[in-house]
């Protein structure tokens, strides 16, 4: 298995500002995405980002071939063996263990969210965090899995069912639309919710100082539920 090294959400930079380790996994946008929405398949920066560069391309297409024939055990061994590397990678320069499922791609099958699973209850020294679509693996995640921080990726064309997970099990929601307000307006009524610092143009993407999401912290540890934007306005 490969990990991706998403400049947004590293766990340690070089000191001119790069990519250290690569803490994120990631899966081809669209073939892996069964709650794709037609908003989302729109706005997709992964996959847009697979079309520009054939290498990150190459890797998400590996791992999908390489999980989407396994069953569940066999799973859990490619995972487990990857966070492994993750984690003997971070120990050696004290960096945080924390680790983004899914920069691109998304829970194909519940079989593969119950590897998932299975390697974060083993590896829970490690702070996981994840946005899905498919509302059955949000679900099993949020009830079973103490260091995992889950979000419903949510839009105009599933909001209803976003608005559900919040009320009946309280899982966290990650809105996008055109503009912020646009997404605040779909939010439930009463739930608080704050705009991505990044997306808001608040802190860089990446500096010397770390990745916007480790600085940030708010969905690495669910803090709160979080606002994007397609035009950053």
């Amino acid at each position: 298995m490969k990990r991706t090294a998403d400049r947004k959400v590293t766990n340690s930079v070089t000191k001119s500002g790069n990519v250290r380790i690569a803490n994120s996994f990631s899966l081809p946008a669209g073939i892996s995405c069964p709650g794709m929405t037609k908003y989302c398949d729109s706005i997709c920066y992964a996959g847009k980002l697979e079309k520009m560069y054939p290498n990150f391309m190459g890797t998400v297409m590996h791992n999908y071939n390489l999980l989407s024939g396994l069953r569940g055990p066999d799973m859990v061994v490619l995972l487990d063996a990857m966070v492994a590397d993750f984690v003997r990678e971070s120990n050696k320069v004290s960096a945080p263990n924390i680790f983004r499922i899914h920069a691109d791609g998304d829970f194909f099958s519940m079989e593969y969210t119950a590897a998932w699973i299975q390697v974060m209850h083993k590896y829970d020294n490690v702070q996981f965090w994840v946005y899905t679509r498919v509302p059955e693996s949000a679900i099993a995640i949020s009830l079973g899995v103490r260091n995992c921080a889950v979000y419903f990726s949510a839009d105009k064309d599933n909001v209803l069912t976003a608005l559900k997970l919040w009320e009946e099990f309280g899982i966290k929601i990650a809105m996008v639309a055109d503009t912020f307000s646009e997404a605040k307006a779909l939010m439930p009524i009463g739930a608080k919710s704050v705009r991505c610092p990044e997306n808001n143009k608040s802190i860089p993407l990446i500096s010397e100082q770390g990745s916007a999401c480790k600085r940030c912290g708010l969905c690495v540890f669910e803090r709160n539920n979080v606002l994007f934007s397609k035009t950053k306005r």
